[in-house]
């Protein structure tokens, strides 16, 4: 049995606002409508709006203006660059990437998975293993998982590689629609085979980012494990102290 759990008020009330930013609706330098206008049109209630307009300040898509209220200040740089993992997984072609498909099968599902699919440990997924190369040299390591409900009608356990995107087949095979990725960036030692794939020696960590992609609900359709050898990464991020 799966189990969802909802995102609280405030959270998703943050990600209505941040996706009206990135559709328009509320262009980078006007004002987002009035606490007492959110209260109304979203039927919450007013400490639920300042919470989520405070996260969203805090995130950089909202800024306080003495005078003028609650300005947009657009899509922040770093969700630019928080993004980029989580886009290239979701719309990486296998057929036209450099590197090759490695594993394809039913597998039982890593804790770290299970826990983002809702399944029981000992439940078993579909696995895409992706070893990509850039000029002859593995690059990343991508193992993604997909739960039994959405392989059923789709090509996901071909053992050739994919044309197209996973998000686009998904979503034209199964009618299910991606709203938004969360990323879990950690560091790991490998696995035996995990080291042998990205060619790196024992002892050396690999940078693992989990990237969880959900429907509007908030439910998970797809997670991708991005192994990245740690002695070739160099990661760099910005963070207001406003």
């Amino acid at each position: 049995m799966a189990y969802e759990v909802e995102a609280p008020k405030y959270v998703r009330l943050a990600q209505t606002i941040q996706r009206r930013i990135e559709d328009g609706t509320y262009p980078p330098g006007t004002r987002v409508p009035s606490e007492n206008q959110l209260v109304q049109a979203f039927g919450m209630s007013r400490p639920t709006v300042v919470r989520a307009l405070e996260l969203l300040k805090r995130d950089g898509w909202l800024e306080s203006r003495q005078g003028f209220g609650t300005i947009v200040r657009g899509r922040p740089a770093a969700a630019e660059r928080k993004d980029r993992r989580g886009r290239e997984a979701l719309e990486r072609d296998e057929s036209r990437t450099p590197g090759r498909l490695v594993e394809v099968g039913e597998v039982p599902v890593p804790a770290r998975v299970a826990s983002a699919l809702g399944l029981p440990k000992r439940a078993k997924v579909l696995m895409r293993r992706f070893l990509v190369e850039e000029e002859g040299e593995a690059a990343e390591l991508v193992s993604s998982y997909f739960p039994a409900a959405l392989v059923d009608g789709t090509e996901l356990a071909s053992s050739e590689a994919l044309g197209g995107s996973l998000r686009d087949h998904l979503e034209s095979r199964k009618k299910v629609r991606f709203d938004h990725v969360t990323e879990r960036v950690s560091a790991r030692l490998p696995e035996a085979g995990e080291a042998g794939l990205l060619g790196i020696p024992n002892g050396v960590p690999v940078l693992s980012v989990l990237v969880v992609a959900c429907d509007a609900a908030g439910q998970a359709l797809q997670v991708s494990d991005v192994l990245l050898p740690a002695d070739r990464q160099e990661l760099e991020d910005t963070y207001r102290l406003s």
